[in-house]
């Protein structure tokens, strides 16, 4: 397959990030672009390279954020990656060689089922620690609602977050109602203010390498230092700080640890490629996964 051309990515992802999830037809009018130039880079690039995923606030449903760090011999990385990957509660897993030798995950846990959080990851290793995280700057405080829907809508949320592209006739046929009953579903997650929206991305696997960092104490220069690289911050139990700079392995690893390492107390690797293919297996049944078939609430993430 010949190399993307990076001026005809960014096109797409902008046409789509204006119009994600309607019909190249109606783009086409709205922008007053030709349709089979539209479709010709629609067909060769969406879906290998861009996507259009929905967004969702999960404290709407009850979910909590939270990053863990694991210690997982090196002999037995695969195999307990592969145990985390069919944990729903887990969102993704990345491994990392630093103040933690193993895995770090991002974990979504039912708001009364924080207490539990010690017993599921004492499953796949004895030694590791866990934070709540939220987005920085720190916002008010979060307020966590309930999950107040039919099993019907966690498939729904599962088909949008994986492609919000997926048309209506194939949601329908998948979920066996009709296509008036989707758009009353969709819109019923907008007004409840659990579908945020959708974005469109390039996803190009270009930085396969990170440096992960926690401090106390959050140098405000880093941000300054940093903003033109691809960096985020993270807010930890409400007293720490995450940081986390991606790049890609062709640049010099050494330069970049010692330099980021002067802003933050713990620091570790990220080698976002060796668990990659764990993370690009399709992910269709998450929310389904997590929601009891009677749509009663969430399954135990200690039974899954």
């Amino acid at each position: 397959m010949t190399e993307p051309v990076m001026s005809e990515l960014e096109f797409l992802v902008e046409i789509l990030s204006k119009h994600p999830t309607e019909s190249l037809k109606r783009i086409s009018e709205s922008e007053g672009v030709g349709y089979y130039r539209l479709k010709r880079l629609y067909d060769k690039y969406y879906g290998q390279y861009v996507q259009v995923n929905a967004m969702y606030r999960i404290e709407k449903i009850g979910l909590k954020s939270y990053i863990a760090f694991l210690s997982v011999p090196r002999s037995e990385l695969r195999s307990v990656a592969a145990q985390i990957h069919k944990n729903p509660f887990m969102v993704d897993q990345i491994a990392m060689f630093g103040f933690k030798n193993g895995i770090n995950s991002i974990l979504h846990i039912p708001k009364d089922q924080v207490k539990y959080i010690d017993e599921m990851l004492s499953r796949y290793s004895e030694d590791y620690e866990y934070y709540e995280i939220t987005r920085y700057p720190p916002k008010k405080k979060k307020e966590f609602g309930e999950w107040r829907y039919s099993y019907d809508y966690a498939v729904l949320m599962d088909i949008l977050k994986w492609d919000a592209r997926t048309p209506l006739k194939e949601i329908s046929q998948m979920l066996g109602k009709t296509r008036p009953t989707i758009r009353y579903m969709i819109n019923k997650l907008k007004e409840d203010g659990v579908l945020r929206g959708f974005i469109a991305t390039i996803d190009m696997d270009a930085h396969d390498r990170g440096v992960l960092g926690i401090t106390s104490r959050l140098d405000e220069a880093v941000l300054e230092r940093f903003k033109d690289y691809e960096i985020v911050v993270g807010v930890l139990d409400g007293n720490k700080y995450l940081l986390e700079w991606f790049f890609n392995s062709k640049e010099d690893l050494g330069t970049r640890l010692f330099e980021f390492s002067s802003y933050v107390e713990k620091v570790a690797i990220e080698y976002s490629d060796l668990l990659m293919d764990f993370n690009k297996t399709p992910r269709f049944r998450r929310f389904s996964q997590m929601i009891k078939e009677d749509g009663s609430g969430y399954r135990s993430i200690v039974e899954v």
